[in-house]
């Protein structure tokens, strides 16, 4: 007997303006399954996380839930519980995992903190709604072991890296369908692309058809006595159909002005030390940026990327140690508080006021450009250029900030931080105009895949304020680093072994000889599913193969985390 769904989703409406968020959707969740949610910023995934946690009430639709089902949502800038229903012990062994020993005060310590309630709780179904931002990537780690243990997930999130690790399936959001995807963010890729060719095929051949019909209704008058009215009929449906047919949103088109050539030199710092609170941030720091570098700087939160970042361009001063700059250095920065340092947005004036500055142009290094057409190019339509800064939701003020940030001449740009409250597309978008800038880039992010996509040399944290430079972009810097952070999270979310266990059982040494046969065993069983699961021909297969894959996946990566735990627990014995 197949499992019953965990959670079944039928005919569901919702709509908030012109265009439905949601349009008669429809999708059910089975026992085991992890799904990644994505869609474009303003689609409605915030909204169905609420729908399904009965926070956010449908317009028409039915959510059947199995009985007895427990749901925990958290929010994108969720509120932290006074008290929790769960266990004393257990919130603070998740408190503890999140580096959480006091009560939060900043963003990321309410977003940790809130994840650790929620994971205390052990719900049947968890709902996140983009919980890796503010998080950096140990933090991030963190939370993917943690998700492969519990029942069944649906999260938001941009973070592609997570939900290649993550997801066993992923829907997207899109014109107010749910459509689904066995497999993981990159399987998603692979089949999106068939699927957008066979529809702009499909839209073609209806316009054509579309435009015939309307040739021959416009005949001359002897021709309109005739006519025939079944056919006028089936032409006012087409025109129906097709005004009705919502299209594809258009993609954001992203050029960065260079402005004038830096010098050769950017900066040269030696033997900097920057001080904190008594804490050293920085210490002994030797670092050459060049014209042209793209250095990305990875570590935990605290630990001075940012700080960095402005000791470079000279608007922090070091307490030890040299910082030579270099001639004609235009920076344009993007921080991560959204502040833009001394140039804020202002919520009062207007979309188009903000890029141009009471301009109807904007310069750009093609030429100049209509602020309407420019803002066009980052998904802003044509009325959207005269609503007030306030009105824009946050996805919206982060693409503001990258238009305004890019219609500015720089030959160094600066971003901390830039992708949170971007969606995917997005953020493909501004990687390939990164990609494209010929000037030099200093870039913090906790995004994986961004980080790989973009830098060319990374700057990590290591300990006590030291920092080392590192060839390539983040999956380079994890396998030159001593200790690969994936093992570090596992063993650190594994339980531990009391002290005093100082040597290995015969049986335990044994079974510590044999788990790295097992664990390659199952990567090659998981790798060999995947393949199955990415063919075309893969959905045509009974239902109940289908599900037993899924299982089966869900099962393997499990057994893989069990086994990687036992190993570390093992060897930290053996020393």
């Amino acid at each position: 007997m197949p499992p019953v769904p965990l959670l079944t989703i039928s005919s569901a409406s919702l709509a908030f303006g012109d265009l439905p968020l949601l349009d008669e959707a429809s999708f059910s969740l089975e026992p085991g399954e992890r799904i990644g949610l994505i869609g474009r910023n303003g689609t409605g995934k915030s909204s169905l996380l609420g729908a399904i946690a009965g926070t956010v009430a449908l317009d028409d639709g039915e959510i059947r839930k199995r009985d007895g089902l427990s749901v925990t949502l958290v929010s994108q800038e969720p509120e932290v519980p006074e008290r929790s229903a769960a266990p004393v012990h257990v919130l603070e062994k998740f408190l503890h995992l999140f580096d959480l020993d006091a009560p939060p005060v900043s963003g990321g310590e309410r977003k940790r903190a809130a994840l650790a309630h929620a994971f205390a709780l052990e719900p049947d179904l968890l709902l996140l709604d983009e919980p890796t931002n503010h998080l950096d990537i140990d933090g991030i780690l963190v939370l993917e072991t943690l998700l492969s243990r519990v029942p069944a997930a649906i999260v938001v999130t941009h973070d592609r890296a997570f939900l290649d690790r993550f997801a066993t399936r992923i829907i997207e959001l899109d014109r107010g369908q749910l459509r689904s995807y066995p497999g993981n963010y990159s399987d998603f890729e692979r089949r999106k692309q068939g699927e957008l060719a066979a529809e702009a095929v499909a839209h073609h051949k209806f316009d054509r058809f579309w435009a015939q019909e309307e040739a021959w209704i416009r005949k001359g008058v002897e021709a309109r006595r005739t006519r025939n009215e079944g056919r006028v009929r089936r032409l006012e449906r087409l025109r129906e159909e097709r005004n009705a047919r919502r299209t594809r949103i258009g993609g954001v088109r992203m050029a960065i002005g260079e402005g004038q050539r830096s010098g050769k030199l950017v900066a040269e710092l030696t033997g900097v030390t920057k001080t904190f609170e008594g804490r050293e941030i920085v210490s002994g720091l030797d670092l050459l940026v060049s014209r042209g570098d793209r250095l990305g700087l990875i570590g935990p939160n605290g630990a001075g990327k940012t700080t960095i970042l402005k000791l470079i361009l000279g608007t922090l001063t070091a307490d030890a140690g040299n910082v030579r700059l270099g001639a004609n250095v235009q920076p344009a920065y993007f921080d991560q508080m959204r502040a833009q340092l001394s140039d804020p947005l202002d919520p009062e004036i207007t979309v188009a006021e903000t890029v141009a500055a009471g301009s109807d142009w904007v310069e750009l290094p093609g030429g100049r450009k209509h602020v309407v057409s420019y803002l066009g190019d980052f998904l802003f339509p044509p009325r959207r250029a005269n609503s007030p800064v306030r009105m824009l939701s946050g996805g919206e003020r982060n693409r503001l900030l990258l238009a305004r940030l890019f219609s500015r001449p720089a030959n160094v740009l600066v971003l901390d931080e830039p992708t949170n409250d971007l969606d995917i597309e997005s953020l493909e978008l501004l990687e390939q105009a990164l990609q494209d800038y010929a000037g030099t880039i200093l870039l913090v992010s906790h995004d994986r895949a961004f980080l790989d996509n973009v830098v060319t040399q990374t700057l990590a944290a290591s300990s006590n304020g030291k920092w080392k430079e590192y060839a390539g972009g983040y999956s380079d810097w994890v396998r030159q680093r001593p200790q690969k952070e994936e093992a570090a999270a596992a063993k650190k979310v594994a339980s531990s072994k009391p002290k005093g266990a100082v040597k290995l059982t015969y049986k335990e040494t044994r079974e510590l000889e044999s788990l790295p046969k097992e664990i390659e065993a199952l990567e090659a069983e998981q790798k060999a599913l995947q393949a199955k699961m990415g063919e075309p021909d893969y959905y045509k297969q009974p239902p109940g193969t289908l599900r037993a894959d899924q299982a089966r996946h869900g099962e393997i990566e499990a057994l893989m985390l069990e086994k990687l735990e036992r190993w570390h627990a093992l060897e930290s014995v053996r020393g």
